[in-house]
């Protein structure tokens, strides 16, 4: 799985409050923000994950959208290690699927996580470490 954009949002080493901000304005910030972006919009802003809108309001870059996709690539392909069923969002199923990193289970209950998959998520874990 590893490319140019999954080595630059790893080396960018956001935190999980960081990564929870980014969340709550891809999902659209209505009106004030939460304590959680207001506290790391500096830093966001200044990494180019997000930028402000011309009516002032947060949205999010080209980078910080790839950045929460590669993250649910991530997370979605650790439940399908942990649990074979576990719903992926279709466009994470389709995107892990494409790469090899997962294959449909043939009862089509949920998928099976490839060998390629098990490599990538050993990598990740390594980098991480």
């Amino acid at each position: 799985m590893a490319n140019s954009t999954e080595e630059a949002v790893m080396n960018d080493g956001l935190t999980r409050d960081e990564y929870d901000a980014l969340e709550q304005i891809g999902k659209g910030t209505h009106g004030r923000v939460s304590a959680c972006v207001a506290r790391n919009t500096k830093r966001l802003t200044g990494l180019k994950f997000i930028a402000y809108e011309k009516n002032g309001g947060l949205s999010l870059t080209e980078k910080g959208q790839q950045t929460l996709f590669i993250r649910n690539c991530i997370d979605g392909l650790r439940a399908i290690a942990s649990d074979p069923a576990s719903k992926l969002a279709a466009d994470v199923a389709l995107f892990l699927g494409k790469k090899g990193h997962i294959s449909p289970r043939p009862a089509g209950d949920g998928f099976d996580i490839t060998d390629k998959g098990r490599e990538s998520l050993a990598d990740i874990d390594s980098a991480a470490g």
